[in-house]
């Protein structure tokens, strides 16, 4: 059974008791990524994201006393949110309180912190953005989908000067506005009991005082009307095709259709873009479909690398055809009921980790949904074959789509 609390500074906590095992994983998620930035002041949230490891007002070194306690820690940012979490042995549980509620309380920043940390995620951008083959898709393809929403960039920001630019001024004012008791939900998920944990947040978090933050006001984003089209030529050993069809938020009941759609498309060797797409016709050596969970509006993506000898326009037909049989046939109860079966199998396995268990808590509290397991089963057991029809000719519409040619040089 999950337990709730809530603190008077307006921290929220979920708790799970697992004797199963000897460990806690405490997990703090803050309402706050990617989209709450400025556009011109992009990657923020990700810099924030390392910062906070660079010591708080009575915690310089935060590391050591997670690896003293015999615990692991680490966190990551997404365009929605940022969540940080410490596993370690029940013995030692306190500690991991003490320290997420000091660095809630007050970072104890620098300078010379603060440049450090600019240059360890510049020099991210450029291994994993600019330097690295097919790197920035989404830096092209995201702002082909988004014309007024935030989600038009990714975590890491826009460019790397957004990060050079940004002083201590600058980052610390996100912080104040954003790493408050009343953004952030607690979740603590192992062997320990609601009881204790109730009363160790109580402890640690209560002094924290309340601070309100200003209401979420986002630009939406306008129905597409029109297919859009990019090519570029990059280094890369082979061309790319991506694809990005607008989809509804975390939220709606047709985020589980979307999600089953794409578990039809390419999860698994019997699916449809694998066998088909690949095995068959061997017009791709590689092909996902994929959904990214938005909290508002997001994108399926249909994504891979074109054999040699095909031409992109073959490849993107080939797709089309593909979804096109999603909007005219039904699926077989048969090939639905397999998706399901392997999503409810996925995700039971994945909730038997304290951990996993802990992060998906946090998820479903904020978004407002029941976060125990078969509540989270029953909503993919819902959908129908008819469901799948509805949304696949609802999304799957050529003025719905965002199409990137990515072309290997010659």
């Amino acid at each position: 059974m999950i337990n709730r609390h809530t603190l008077s500074n307006g921290l929220r906590i979920v708790h799970y008791e697992d004797t199963t095992t000897q460990m806690v994983a405490v997990n703090v998620l803050y309402d706050v990524g990617a989209r709450d930035e400025d556009p011109a002041r992009t990657g923020y949230a990700h810099l924030l994201e390392h910062l906070m490891f660079e010591g708080s007002i009575h915690i310089p070194d935060y590391d050591t006393h997670v690896q003293l306690a015999g615990g692991e820690n680490n966190a990551w940012t997404s365009n929605d949110l940022t969540n940080y979490y410490i596993t370690l042995p029940r013995t030692n549980v306190e500690t991991a309180f003490w320290l997420e509620s000091d660095r809630m309380m007050g970072l104890a920043l620098t300078e010379q912190s603060v440049e450090v940390q600019k240059d360890v995620v510049i020099e991210e951008f450029k291994q994993q953005h600019l330097n690295r083959p097919y790197g920035d898709v989404q830096h092209l393809i995201r702002p082909m989908a988004y014309k007024q929403h935030p989600y038009q960039w990714p975590t890491i920001g826009i460019c790397p000067e957004h990060i050079e630019q940004a002083t201590l001024e600058d980052v610390m004012d996100f912080y104040h506005r954003f790493y408050v008791p009343s953004n952030a939900i607690l979740s603590v998920v192992g062997n320990i009991s609601a009881e204790e944990t109730f009363s160790l947040a109580e402890k640690w978090f209560g002094p924290i005082p309340r601070r309100e933050i200003t209401p979420r006001s986002l630009p939406q984003e306008k129905p597409q009307t029109r297919i859009r089209r990019k090519s570029v030529r990059r280094n890369v050993p082979a061309n790319l095709l991506a694809m990005a069809f607008h989809m509804p938020c975390r939220k709606s009941h047709d985020y589980h259709t979307c999600d089953l759609i794409t578990d039809l498309l390419s999860a698994g060797h019997s699916s449809r873009l694998i066998q088909h797409l690949i095995r068959r016709d061997h017009l791709f050596t590689s092909i996902d479909a994929y959904i990214q969970g938005s909290m508002d509006a997001g994108l399926l993506f249909v994504i891979g690398r074109v054999a040699d000898g095909v031409t992109l326009e073959e490849a993107e037909a080939s797709v089309w055809k593909e979804l096109d049989a999603l909007k005219r046939i039904k699926v077989s109860h048969e090939e639905l009921s397999k998706v399901r079966n392997r999503s409810e199998s996925e995700r039971t396995f994945n909730n038997m980790n304290y951990l996993n268990r802990a992060i998906g808590m946090a998820q479903m509290e904020l978004i407002g949904q029941d976060s125990e397991l078969h509540e989270e089963l029953k909503r993919y057991c819902s959908v129908t074959e008819g469901d799948i029809l509805r949304a696949s000719n609802e999304i799957f519409l050529k003025r719905n789509c965002s199409v990137l040619y990515y072309q290997k040089e010659n």
